[in-house]
């Protein structure tokens, strides 16, 4: 149930920032199994035309909703960034009913069954991504003008990665994390905050882009590239991008270097490509 999944008060331990003029985030706790600190975030991107993308939405708070009223309050699209990050679509479609629904294949069908859940109802989805098309795949003229995106078909989750070129920013879910998460649990009060046990350290420790990334490389080759050669040539197209920032949902966000970070960890997936 995806209750459990959510802080009993977000916004006493949101942290709502401006990454950029054009770009906000809502930086949340989240640990998998209680255990594993990894951390949430959406992302809310102004688009030249006005309008507003949410990514990965989080709950939609005050705090949230104020943020969205200060950057225009025009709520175009709602963003699945992958198979796993869709739990609070619903309530920013009711709250934004002109919104359009964007996902990866299988996420409609997924959520249509999970009628037990009382935070996910049977949304339609506007823009479908598919592996057969996915390239030929176009959102709408305003979006498109601000953004390119791939369809990483052959990565475990079914990822989506967002390029915002006015600002050179790359956003994703899962692709890569950054952890420790340290601004999405920088609100928790410490007697809040879970143990960090053996695994949980462990998997901070692969799952740290900066330094040696040999175990982080192998994470990605041999378990999170399910497709290689689909993920090989969906790195190589992102790897075409000029991207400075990438905000990750998991994790703080690289500022500055992502694209440096982006090509040290993904090189075995860049070379295989060629």
């Amino acid at each position: 149930m995806s209750s459990k999944l959510i802080p009993s008060d977000p916004d006493h331990v949101m942290v709502i920032r401006n990454v950029t003029p054009n770009i906000a985030t809502f930086s949340v706790p989240f640990s998998r199994f209680g255990k594993v600190k990894i951390g949430g975030r959406g992302t809310l991107v102004k688009l030249t035309s006005g309008g507003l993308a949410i990514f990965s939405p989080v709950a939609l708070t005050k705090a949230t909703q104020a943020k969205v009223m200060e950057m225009g309050g025009d709520v175009r699209y709602i963003v699945a960034l992958d198979y796993e990050h869709h739990i609070f679509i619903s309530e920013w479609k009711k709250e934004y009913p002109s919104a359009k629904i964007i996902g990866p294949e299988g996420l409609p069908e997924k959520r249509a069954k999970q009628t037990d859940d009382p935070k996910i109802n049977d949304d339609e989805f506007a823009v479908v991504f598919k592996k057969e098309n996915k390239r030929e795949i176009k959102i709408d003229p305003d979006f498109d003008a601000d953004f390119d995106y791939e369809y990483v078909d052959g990565h475990a989750n079914l990822e989506i990665v967002f390029f915002y070129k006015p600002e050179q920013v790359l956003i994703q879910a899962d692709l890569l994390f950054n952890l420790p998460p340290t601004e999405q649990y920088s609100k928790v009060p410490e007697s809040e905050l879970p143990a960090d046990g053996a695994v949980g350290k462990l998997f901070a420790c692969v799952q740290n882009p900066r330094g040696d990334t040999k175990w982080l490389q192998r994470f990605n080759w041999y378990l999170l590239a399910k497709n290689r050669e689909s993920f090989n040539d969906s790195m190589a197209q992102i790897a075409k991008w000029d991207f400075h920032t990438m905000i990750p949902c998991h994790g703080d966000v690289l500022e500055g270097d992502g694209k440096e970070v982006f090509m040290k960890v993904f090189d075995w997936h860049l070379q295989g490509h060629k």
